[in-house]
């Protein structure tokens, strides 16, 4: 009676759980069954154990794993299949991303400057995959330092114009050379007809050289002279085949003043129109040109009458690149007259340090130099001499 007595205390407190239980849906007993065992049905058994077991598989009923047991065998008894340890939850399966979010998310940008293009097409940024947008500053000319040597200097530079006559100065043959040089696309696509992945290009550049007497302690180490480059570049993008294997990679036109912003008697400069060109032969060799005609100025104030006839009117540049380190250029000035004058430069540049960008070599490179002719500087555009620079350059950055 003690037994039957608790039973039933047990099914009194449970009340409002057999109440929410005749709502909710019913999960079979055993096989064949079609509804849940109600606990009332349970109170009516007189034997304690079968009342017991009764209200163990209403109890079981009512847990939230007992939805999920799957009808047993009749060999085993209901209650036990429904006491089993319920199998461990597993983590929900992720949807599969939807066409439309993959194309909302961002893809990487490719950097402009080591992408499969050409190494003409990165430096004039002349592709769509090359392009790395306007105002950016970019490397022209090399950033370079350099010891100099030289057969001779000029202590008293000079010019056919009245009152263009240095005194002397006791300049050194051994001084350093500084060059910087940078460059900015200031516009693009000013001609609407190209192909959508061609882009033709406005670029400002500017170049200083100067010559450092940092050796001439007695004349408190001036600099001799420092040439100032201004220029505004016109880039079109002219693709085509030459013989050979060549590629004719774009055209151009520049407006270029080259002055050394002395007062007289040291000043000198001249303004010129520049056509240019330039071509490749895969990734191993480079071939630029330049022709150029200057500006016309009032004789009596030319401060450097007959340059072209010693510097040039004409330049080809070539480039060799042995290998990822090593490259050898030479360069051509060559007047266009039977005087013959101009100049020759020969470069060798080996890559230090580690690359900066995937796939290229460091900007940093170890240069050997020797040039030989007129214009070495706009100071010296008259005087021919033969120099040789050893030094430091940055490039390609």
């Amino acid at each position: 009676m003690k037994t039957q007595a608790a039973i039933f205390l047990i099914a009194i407190a449970s009340v409002p759980m057999g109440v929410q239980a005749q709502n909710e849906a019913k999960t079979p007993l055993s096989e064949g069954a079609t509804a849940a065992v109600e606990w009332q049905a349970c109170v009516s058994h007189n034997e304690a154990a079968t009342r017991l077991a009764c209200f163990d598989r209403w109890a079981a009923q009512q847990s939230p794993h007992a939805a999920a047991v799957a009808p047993t065998s009749g060999n085993v008894p209901p209650v036990l299949a429904s006491t089993q340890p319920p199998a461990e939850p597993t983590a929900p399966a992720l949807p599969p991303a939807s066409p439309t979010s993959a194309a909302l998310s961002p893809a990487p940008l490719p950097d402009c400057r080591s992408g499969p293009q050409s190494a003409l097409s990165r430096f004039w940024e002349l592709e769509a995959g090359s392009d790395c947008g306007r105002f950016n500053i970019r490397g022209y000319k090399p950033i370079s330092l350099s010891l100099i040597g030289a057969d001779s200097v000029n202590t008293a530079p000079s010019s056919p114009t009245a009152g263009h006559t240095a005194s002397y100065q006791p300049y050194l043959q051994g001084e350093t050379r500084l060059q910087l040089s940078v460059r900015t696309k200031i516009g693009q696509g000013l001609l609407s007809h190209l192909d959508s992945a061609k882009r033709d290009s406005l670029w400002f550049g500017y170049s200083q050289q100067s010559y450092w007497q940092v050796f001439n302690e007695p004349l408190s180490r001036p600099f001799r002279n420092t040439d100032h480059e201004p220029e505004l570049m016109y880039i079109l993008p002219t693709d085509a085949e030459l013989p050979h294997g060549w590629r004719l990679r774009y055209s151009g036109v520049s407006l270029n003043h080259q002055s050394n912003g002395q007062t007289l008697p040291l000043s000198r400069s001249w303004n010129r129109i520049i056509l240019m060109a330039g071509a490749e032969k895969g990734d191993q060799f480079s071939l630029t040109g330049r022709f150029w005609q200057r500006m016309p100025e009032d004789a009596a104030s030319d401060d450097n009458p007959g340059i072209s006839d010693y510097v040039g009117r004409a330049e080809l540049s070539g480039l060799w690149n042995l290998d990822k380190r090593n490259t050898l250029g030479v360069t051509l000035r060559h007047a266009l007259m039977a005087t013959a004058n101009g100049s020759w430069r020969f470069d060798w540049l080996r890559a230090i340090g580690n690359p900066g960008r995937d796939s290229l070599t460091s900007g940093l490179r170890f240069h050997v130099q020797l040039f030989s002719g007129y214009g070495d500087s706009l100071v010296d555009y008259n005087r021919s001499r033969t120099v040789l620079s050893i030094g430091l350059s940055l490039v390609d950055w």
